[in-house]
């Protein structure tokens, strides 16, 4: 048999990791679920067309020959015909809305936590298998602007309860990049907006003959959109900044307050959480009005882990249209930091809280009742898998991180915690581990000069 490898792209966490991973998916799924947001799951495959709507390549899409309509005509290239797993959740949202528009109640508050494939090239952060949990309020023909206010707040709420460092929210509003564009006489927006969006990766000089050449801007244009890019702030004082440039709109305007309001919402409900970044293009053409980008504070060289923004059509059937507000956390990728840099880890690797010792085979049966008896009052607990002397059923539990031994006698019983090495006598219809043992729990480890 030839030697296992892993493979570049897919993550696997090992034990402790996973119990990590399932830590911060309930964790956001509770919060997500405080604020009213329903779960939802769709299917991995959808059409190529669908899947390109965005503007991706087909590089980035994995196909499936075996599920194609007519499997032996591996030459078609309908991409209607054509079926791959999708890269992102936003998509396959799109297509389900549409199909189930008359089941659904709108505005449509959703989560939906899953894994997706991406065909990109495998780097820190990024993988071609992770997963995404994202949030989206989608309404029918209109969406009020207040959820452009309470998304990113909703994210902060979610973002603060994992076991990771604070988290910073930039927003933008396109409206306000399109304004002033426009004032300016700079009239192919979107190359702008994309050539704005690397900034942070190519630099001013770099975006300034980008914007000369990708967006036909003059030398003054492209001074006035690095001068609106340079500007941030956590209050209005943000909108007075972008109007002492001497450019004006109507447009501009209505994103102004729109973006003053968000921040005056935020400082009071999440203070020193989000930030006004004029330079937060978010390149992708279909955001119309907030976007937000997210970085764990420490740990800028990650790159976003949560982004989104505000779109007027989602979707349409050709009657109605369906704007909603949404944003994503790349899971994989916040998690791959969160254990690559040991910020939190697993008190144990399994859930067992008590291992139930094997005096001998004979008596393997006394044990599975006690057992029985600890897992129907909600304690997970194992039998030694050797009626092996008592010494080496102890490093058994403590090889696997189970901090309680049981012991199962004639008269009573006794249990033992492995770690104190307190042994006291026990009865399985009342007996509970501290609450803190009880189930696995995350948490921050202790530095090295406090061990």
């Amino acid at each position: 048999m030839a030697r296992a490898s892993s493979l570049s792209g897919f993550p696997e966490w090992l034990p402790d990791g996973r119990v990590v991973e399932t830590y911060v998916l309930d964790s956001l799924r509770r919060t997500f679920e405080l604020h009213g947001f329903a779960g939802v799951e769709t299917r991995a495959v959808e059409p190529l067309s669908q899947l390109l709507r965005k503007g991706e390549t087909s590089k980035e899409v994995y196909l499936l020959r075996r599920l194609q309509e007519d499997p032996d005509d591996v030459a078609s290239e309908d991409p209607d015909k054509q079926l791959g797993l999708h890269f992102d959740l936003t998509v396959p949202f799109a297509r389900y809305v549409l199909e189930h528009a008359g089941q659904l109640t709108f505005p449509f508050k959703r989560y939906q936590i899953q894994k997706v494939w991406r065909g990109e090239r495998p780097q820190d952060g990024r993988f071609r298998e992770f997963t995404q949990a994202d949030i989206d309020v989608v309404g029918a023909d209109t969406l009020p602007f207040h959820y452009e206010v309470e998304l990113p707040l909703v994210m902060a709420e979610a973002l603060a309860a994992l076991p990771i460092p604070p988290v910073r929210i930039s927003v933008n509003n396109r409206k306000v990049a399109q304004g002033f564009y426009e004032a300016i006489g700079l009239e192919d927006v979107e190359s702008a907006l994309r050539v704005i969006d690397k900034l942070d990766k190519i630099g001013p000089e770099a975006v300034a003959v980008a914007l000369e050449e990708e967006a036909g801007a003059t030398p003054q244009q492209a001074a006035h959109a690095l001068a609106l890019a340079s500007i941030s702030g956590v209050d209005a004082a943000v909108a007075d900044q972008v109007l002492a440039l001497g450019a004006r709109s109507a447009l501009l305007d209505e994103g102004l307050g729109e973006l003053v309001a968000l921040l005056e919402a935020a400082e009071d409900l999440a203070p020193g959480t989000v930030v006004a970044d004029l330079k937060i293009a978010r390149g992708l053409d279909y955001y119309t009005g907030s976007v937000y980008e997210t970085t764990l504070i420490g740990h800028e060289n990650l790159g976003s882990i949560c982004s989104g923004g505000r779109y007027d059509s989602l979707a349409s059937d050709g009657k109605r249209t369906y704007p909603g507000v949404g944003l994503s956390i790349g899971v994989s990728r916040l998690l791959a930091r969160v254990l690559g840099d040991d910020l939190a880890r697993a008190t144990r690797p399994v859930p067992t809280a008590v291992l139930v010792a094997v005096t001998d085979e004979e008596h393997r049966r006394a044990s599975d009742r006690v057992a029985r008896t600890l897992r129907a009052r909600g304690i997970p607990t194992d039998v030694a898998p050797t009626a092996a002397k008592f010494g080496k059923q102890i490093r058994y539990a403590d090889r696997r991180g189970i901090p309680f031994v049981w012991f199962p006698g004639e008269g009573a019983d006794e249990v033992k915690d492995i770690r104190s090495g307190e042994q006291v006598p026990a009865d399985a219809a009342t007996w509970t581990p501290p609450q803190a043992d009880l189930w696995p729990r995350v948490v921050a480890p202790v530095p090295a000069e406090r061990r």
